[in-house]
């Protein structure tokens, strides 16, 4: 699509979204166009807390499924549209409702703490969600000393890790994307730029996650990179992230840790799809009431551990 259709399709998406009283929310891996027309851009637990927050009537939420149904669970009267029905999240899908129940049975007593990458059903059968930004302080606070930790087994390694005086059951989900990262990549990339700051998402396998500087979610990259003297980093995570990251600190650097790692399903939201969405209400999520109150409740004590 050449500029002046872009622009002219961006100028109709701002009248849509002004006619329509539609806020726009868009995680930090959509491609650039989405991410700068967005009305608010940030990670799954900044967009949680927004999508309660924001006053709109309908939310247009440009990610993926489950991010939509957060926003649905935690705003039932609102309409939270998703612009691509089928882009859902391959670490979600990695268990489903009956698999969690089976692991309930054999750990009784234990609380289940589910990452917010994981479908509506699995939050309902939770204690407490999650995100890569506080799930280690999440586990720490719980009540309990034994946790079923779902879906993705890095970032529940992280958790064990961190929080020593619990058990903590771990599922052995994982993301494509991250688990693409090696460390032959974090090796060779470090010899090229050997005094950049290494930051990368605990979805990333153990071994990267020990050799890092930093483990952080990807809020926790940009203010990092935000705050401190570094000019040069070295990045872990999906590529989407690079381009904010350079957009908010034009004085630095930012390299991917290896190629760069692309999610597909993040990058079907183009600016078509988002027009589409908002001239034809689609596609609207929805959950019943059972699982949206099971489910809010998850949710809503993952937002109160800030």
């Amino acid at each position: 699509m050449d500029k002046s259709n872009v622009a002219v399709l961006k100028e109709k998406i701002l009248k849509l979204k002004s006619e329509k009283d539609v806020v726009i929310l868009a995680h930090n891996y959509q491609i650039p166009q989405i991410q700068e027309i967005a009305d608010y851009l940030g990670d799954s637990l900044e967009l949680a807390r927004i999508s309660k927050e924001v006053e709109s009537k309908v939310i247009v939420f440009c990610g993926v499924k489950f991010m939509a149904e957060t926003a649905k669970i935690l705003s039932p009267l609102k309409q939270v549209l998703l612009p691509v029905i089928d882009a859902g999240c391959p670490l979600a899908d990695t268990i489903n409702t009956e698999q969690l129940l089976e692991l309930k049975k054999k750990h009784p007593g234990a609380w289940v703490v589910s990452y917010v990458n994981s479908s509506a059903g699995i939050k309902a059968l939770s204690d407490v969600c999650c995100t890569s930004a506080n799930a280690v302080r999440v586990v720490k606070n719980i009540p309990v000393d034994k946790v079923i930790f779902v879906p993705d087994k890095n970032l529940g390694w992280w958790v064990q890790k961190n929080v020593s005086n619990k058990e903590v059951v771990v599922w052995q989900g994982f993301c494509d994307a991250h688990e693409k990262f090696t460390l032959e990549d974090l090796d060779k990339t470090k010899k090229l730029y050997p005094d950049a700051c290494v930051m990368v998402h605990p979805e990333c396998r153990k071994e990267i996650l020990q050799k890092a500087d930093f483990v952080l979610s990807t809020s926790g990259m940009l203010s990092r990179a935000a705050q401190v003297e570094d000019k040069r980093f070295i990045i872990g995570t999906e590529e989407g992230i690079i381009h904010r990251l350079k957009r908010e600190n034009p004085d630095k650097e930012f390299y991917s840790l290896g190629k760069e790692k692309i999610c597909q399903t993040m990058k079907k939201t183009t600016l078509v799809e988002l027009y589409e969405s908002l001239a034809k209400g689609i596609y609207s999520i929805e959950l019943s009431e059972e699982v949206i109150a099971k489910a809010k409740t998850a949710i809503e004590r993952m937002i109160s551990y800030v």
